[in-house]
């Protein structure tokens, strides 16, 4: 391990990731297994003024041994501890890092069912509450390796050498050097604005895709609605990057359109189950049909998760030249392989990127046109030929991706 290396990324995920400002709280999510990168954080955290780092430990063998033996009853509960501290978070609004290192198969022996059911027990007592606080506080998601992980996706190196290779592997793609990291990022965050800025201006009514492999999907967008990327913004105007790596530039589509059929074209990892090989199809915004040759049950799940979980949520748009499919790597873990490629997601959609959306309640984005649900659910779509068409509100048709990359 470059130790190196290990502190620039620490250092990334604190200044340029939840971008901890003086006399700040933070919260931690992270695995026993890292205890020690969580560490480091800790420390990072401090270093530039944190007044309190929390540090929430998972694991994913207790985990899917409490969802193997505690029945859905128990597993559905919100405790009223779990509810002191979720009104804590609406008043105190403490930045919040998660670091994942979870293994893609970890419950692929438990009933996606029984994980649905449980899911869909919890989310009303909880959702209030992440209502409250949509938008108003900073988030980043970030992943180092564990063994199960760096084990599935280079299952031909032993034990040392695969966790030394996605070591590399996330150090590469999330721009990590020993010097000048912060300013690679900067750079990077720079293009991301452009594609954004750009997007806006076109004022798109359309998205038409079309890839060899079978997509051919139309979706319609929000008047006036805005794109995001790279650095966003609480509704308080502090700045944080929610997800490192980033490539993507996306926006949400309006809720009930779409039309056509689209192809993934990497497997998606979904709640410690691999969904492979899989196409959905989508009628009036709706999706009708799902087929996969590996995880079936777990799609056709996923979008009866509520009554809107059937829906789209977001249109991304990622080069295929992206450094994550650059590396010719399947990371088995949505947060680099949504950045990979273009991707869209099943489910919530993002009312922040509505004009004052920060201060309009969930229906009320759902009367313009965002979607609202317990899921929000990437996949990806983007193929090396896969073109997309936009079209304004005043007719102008613009190619936006040729053989996979920006046109524009």
């Amino acid at each position: 391990m470059n130790e190196k290396k290990l502190q620039q990324y620490a250092e990334l995920i604190v200044k340029q990731g939840i971008r901890v400002l003086k006399g700040e709280e933070v919260w931690i999510n992270a695995s026993v297994q890292n205890h020690h990168f969580a560490t480091l954080i800790v420390e990072e955290c401090y270093k530039v003024g944190a007044r309190f780092v929390k540090v929430d430990w998972d694991n994913d063998e207790t985990t899917h041994l409490n969802l193997k033996y505690a029945t859905i009853a128990e597993l559905g509960k919100v405790p009223p501890y779990q509810i002191a501290k979720l009104k804590y978070q609406t008043k105190k609004l403490p930045s919040r890092l998660y670091i994942d290192d979870s293994d893609p198969d970890a419950f692929k022996d438990i009933n996606p069912m029984k994980i649905a059911k449980i899911q869909m027990k919890s989310y009303p007592k909880i959702k209030p509450y992440r209502d409250m606080i949509d938008g108003k506080y900073k988030w980043c998601i970030v992943a180092v390796p564990s063994l199960s992980w760096a084990k599935k996706v280079f299952p031909n190196l032993s034990d040392e050498e695969a966790m030394e290779k996605l070591w590399d592997a996330i150090f590469f793609t999330c721009r990590v050097k020993e010097e000048k990291t912060s300013e690679n990022w900067d750079k990077h965050n720079a293009y991301l604005m452009e594609k954004r800025n750009l997007l806006k201006s076109l004022d798109l009514r359309y998205l038409e895709y079309k890839s060899s492999n079978g997509t051919n999907f139309k979706v319609e967008l929000i008047k006036g609605m805005n794109w995001g990327a790279g650095v966003e913004k609480t509704t308080f105007g502090k700045e944080f990057s929610p997800n490192i790596p980033t490539e993507e530039v996306f926006t949400t589509p309006l809720r009930g359109t779409g039309d056509g059929l689209v192809v993934a074209t990497k497997p998606l990892s979904y709640r410690g189950q691999l969904i492979e090989d899989f196409s959905i199809r989508f009628e009036k915004g709706h999706a009708v049909e799902v087929k996969a040759r590996k995880g079936q049950k777990a799609l056709e799940q996923m979008i009866k998760m509520d009554p809107n979980a059937s829906m789209l949520g977001e249109c991304a748009l990622v080069p295929f030249t992206s450094p994550i499919n650059q590396s010719n790597i399947l990371f088995y873990n949505t947060l680099f392989d949504e950045n990979a490629v273009c991707h869209l997601a099943l489910g919530m959609g993002f009312k922040e990127l509505l004009p004052d959306g920060d201060k309009l309640t969930p229906e009320q984005a759902m009367e313009k046109g965002v979607n609202d649900s317990m899921i929000h659910v990437d996949f990806m779509i983007g193929a090396a030929d896969l073109e997309i068409v936009g079209e304004s509100f005043n007719g102008k048709r613009t190619v936006l991706f040729k053989n996979g990359v920006w046109a524009i």
